[in-house]
């Protein structure tokens, strides 16, 4: 039996080719058959240059397993989601490593209604299926379809808004050269909006590196090129644009907690008494304005598949992460990186008012760290430190996703990556930034130490 060891918590990441390549991909879709019997499958794949050939024996394997497939090309991961509930498969495959380094790639997994197989729900059974190697004979070979998708990918899109209300804007668009561009050029025949482009066709050999807007030295362009331009905003996306990050007019770049927040306050509005998810990072804002709206918040642990999941099981309207991961209960309960800028230019319109004007009253009431990530030698044994050096002080402390404390006036995160050696800190406060960043610098002493 052979170790494969691209597996991750909630999908397939890896470096090509010693951790991922044409073998590994065509076990994984054996694999995924065997374990699912799916009739159909949905397949697609990013922008990188080996997601093709992966994909290809992707589809090879589950064809061999007799699973008819249908290939929608190149594609972002939330077209995937899109097309395995559009044309009522079995379930769909994205090849995607998304930000990860250009020699990296992957795999997402979902089956029926786009419901999401992660390592509680199938992701280890398939891995172990992949590493026997060992599969039933296919009853026939599966039939290959090339499908169309992305025109009513478009037109879904376009029904969360009313696009003849949205006023004449001017956005600046970084694509990072992954994959959003070809998905602003097929938007932009249907909106008032003038589209500036920064790094818009897609390359894998990722030119300006590698798409991941939460990198500080990437936002730079972006923000220059909203002055520059006197836009009304700039967007930005990862490589499979499954997250949306913002920048005010100002050229600010807005942490995506607040855009949380402000999404909630739109659903709720049009949805009384909904419920909103989010994870337990950073809460208190979009608490508050939850409750306030007449909405019920839950919290639930950090990551596409647990959220998803809660949403479902709470039929919840909305569900945000502060990492610029935003769920729809419209969209299969998925997650989507173009619909959250299309809600925002509504409610800029709608409210006739600027990107900072909407953000700038939560951001002075909850000030916020941002994530901060610290490589230590033993997370675990840091997180137990931390929550004895301030237990006897907080007001409370959850274990939901690694440790969150409170302090009345303050709170924190701290959570271990799933996948590397590595701390993530968030500090907010109560309308208080300098105990914010008193408080974070604190706690990085401590972590330093």
């Amino acid at each position: 039996m052979t170790d494969i060891t691209c597996f991750k918590a909630y999908d397939i990441r890896g470096r090509v080719p010693d951790q991922l390549n044409e073998d590994v991909a065509y076990r994984i879709g054996r694999a995924y058959a065997e374990w699912l019997s799916p009739k159909s499958v949905v397949v697609g794949y990013d922008i990188r240059l080996s997601s093709k050939s992966l994909c290809n024996a992707l589809q090879d394997g589950l064809m061999d397993a007799g699973v008819d497939v249908a290939s929608i090309g190149q594609c972002g991961t939330e077209e995937i989601y899109f097309a395995t509930s559009h044309l009522a498969a079995d379930g769909g495959i994205v090849v995607t490593a998304s930000h990860n380094p250009k020699d990296y790639n992957g795999m997402k997994l979902v089956r029926e209604n786009s419901i999401p197989i992660s390592g509680d729900t199938g992701l280890n059974e398939i891995k172990h299926l992949a590493e026997a190697n060992s599969f039933s004979k296919g009853r026939r070979k599966g039939i290959l379809n090339v499908v169309e998708t992305r025109l009513a990918y478009i037109e879904h899109l376009l029904t969360y808004v009313d696009r003849y209300n949205i006023k004449p804007l001017t956005i600046v668009c970084n694509a990072g050269n992954g994959g959003a561009g070809s998905v602003i050029d097929a938007l932009e025949p249907h909106m008032p909006i003038e589209f500036i482009k920064l790094q818009h066709q897609a390359d894998g050999n990722f030119p300006n590196g590698v798409p991941n807007p939460l990198l500080v030295e990437n936002r730079e362009v972006t923000s220059s090129a909203v002055l520059a331009k006197g836009a009304d905003m700039g967007i930005a996306w990862d490589g499979d644009f499954d997250r949306c990050f913002f920048f005010d007019e100002k050229g600010r770049f807005i942490e995506g907690y607040y855009i949380v927040g402000l999404l909630a306050a739109s659903y709720l509005q049009k949805n009384p008494g909904a419920s909103i998810v989010h994870d337990p990072r950073l809460t208190w804002n979009t608490i508050d304005i939850t409750r306030n709206s007449g909405g019920k918040a839950i919290q639930c642990k950090t990551g596409h598949a647990f959220i998803k999941e809660c949403m479902r099981r709470e039929d919840a309207i909305y569900g945000g992460e502060m990492s610029a991961h935003h769920y729809f209960r419209d969209f299969y309960y998925c997650d989507s990186g173009m619909l959250p800028w299309l809600l925002i230019a509504e409610l800029m319109s709608q409210q006739d008012r600027p990107l900072s004007a909407l953000v700038e009253e939560r951001m002075a009431a909850y000030p916020a760290s941002g994530e901060i990530n610290h490589v230590v030698e033993d997370p675990a044994r840091l997180l137990a430190e931390i929550k004895k050096h301030y237990s006897a002080a907080a007001e409370a402390i959850d274990n939901t996703d690694g440790l969150s404390m409170e302090f009345g006036d303050w709170r924190f995160n701290l959570r271990m990556s799933n996948t590397e050696p590595v701390v993530r800190l968030n500090v907010e406060a109560r309308g208080n930034a300098e105990l914010m960043q008193a408080k974070t610098e604190e706690l990085l002493s401590l972590i330093n130490n």
